[in-house]
């Protein structure tokens, strides 16, 4: 099983949906930065690192491949966030 550890977290105040932006570290072997924490309709949320495109759309440029990986990173990184509340 992959472990995952939040390296940074950065909190954004304010009204906006963006509360913060995490690097998670997979393993001890590999950093992914951009991670976002929004505010949602539905609550909190983690979302992956993004890219503009030359059309002006936002793509994915990291992201779990499978439903398990996906929870564990973002009990991770929620956890993270709880923390510094």
């Amino acid at each position: 099983m992959l472990s995952f550890s939040v390296k940074r977290l950065y909190r954004f105040d304010g009204e906006g949906p963006l509360k913060a932006i995490a690097d998670v570290s997979i393993g001890e072997e590999f950093l992914v930065k951009g991670f976002r924490v929004v505010e949602g309709k539905k609550g909190v949320f983690v979302s992956g690192p993004q890219q503009s495109g030359n059309d002006g759309k936002w793509y994915p440029t990291a992201y779990p491949l499978n439903d398990e990986v996906k929870k564990e990173l973002e009990k991770a990184v929620l956890e993270a966030f709880g923390d510094g509340e």
